[in-house]
């Protein structure tokens, strides 16, 4: 019988739910994130041996991230860097880890024509994220977003497809073309404003998606990576996972009544899930940098 091992491993605290307030002005800031820490290294005596004499607990994880949150938390790039940094520095034994963030965003609800001081509402079930990746002196950042949702009444069409025996779907010219985007990319380095590009890359990407007479959900999501490719030479590539929000044109002939295209019943099961990586042809390997952020192709 072979010799039996130890793997890969890594552990940590997992989402540690942190809402910053800053309060230096009358008009506060509000920073709502949940925080994902695990690390890797010297840790094959706990899993043999019961030895926890390289074990940071899992609670040190949690009250790190709190107390790193006291300075404020900036970008989530930046954040899950420091919190990277911290453990593996201090801890010799330590040598990487994986530090994922998720950021809510919040409004300020609007009195009187201006946005609050200090109330706010949450704006949407959009999210941005991140995971950073150390391995020794190596750091990958992969950055994004989940749920954003985004629809086209028109400027869509889906026909030309092959048809057999089990085809029913009609061809069409004009359609409702609606997904909930989810995005990541990988940075080519850690020097980045990363609050700023991820606003830039957001506002091209739904840029892109409003303007492309889309023959099909594939192209829209090619054209919104290549254009973020183009605007950011620092992002090596984008993956997406896009599922396609049917909406079908309802029957009204039944009630002696037209539908030119206005009434339509949205559909949330089954649904048509698109997957593809736009990248650089010359773009370096990526490393680790995807090893642990599951659910792209």
């Amino acid at each position: 019988m072979s010799k039996i091992v130890l793997g890969q491993n890594q552990y940590g605290k997992a989402e540690v739910r942190l809402v910053k307030i800053t309060r230096d002005t009358k008009r506060h800031e509000i920073e709502d994130v949940t925080v994902t820490s695990q690390l890797r290294g010297d840790l094959d005596a706990v899993h043999t041996e019961g030895d926890n004499a390289h074990v940071v607990a899992t609670d040190t994880q949690k009250n790190t991230v709190y107390a790193f949150a006291r300075d404020g938390v900036g970008s989530i790039e930046t954040f899950a860097m420091r919190l990277g940094q911290h453990f593996t520095g201090e801890f010799e034994w330590i040598t990487g880890g994986r530090w994922e963030i998720e950021q809510y965003s919040w409004a300020r609800i609007p009195v009187d024509g201006e946005g609050h001081d200090h109330s706010f509402v949450r704006s949407s079930d959009e999210r941005r994220n991140t995971v950073v990746t150390i391995d020794g002196d190596r750091t990958w950042i992969v950055s994004g977003l989940s749920n954003m949702v985004v629809l086209k009444s028109t400027g869509s069409e889906f026909r030309g497809y092959p048809k057999d025996k089990y085809t029913t779907l009609q061809e069409t010219s004009d359609r409702i073309l609606a997904t909930s985007v989810s995005a990541r990319w990988r940075y080519l380095t850690t020097d980045v404003d990363f609050d700023k590009t991820f606003e830039n890359v957001r506002a091209v990407m739904l840029e892109a998606f409003a303007t492309t007479h889309s023959l099909a959900l594939q192209q829209s999501l090619f054209q919104m990576g290549s254009a973020v490719l183009e605007a950011h030479p620092e992002i090596a590539e984008v993956k997406f996972s896009m599922p396609n929000k049917h909406h079908f044109l309802v029957d009204l002939e039944p009630f002696g009544l037209d539908n030119p295209g206005e009434v339509f019943f949205a559909a949330d099961r089954p649904y048509g899930l698109i997957e593809a990586t736009v990248e650089r042809e010359d773009a370096p390997d990526a490393g680790r940098a995807w090893d642990s952020v599951p659910g792209f192709c």
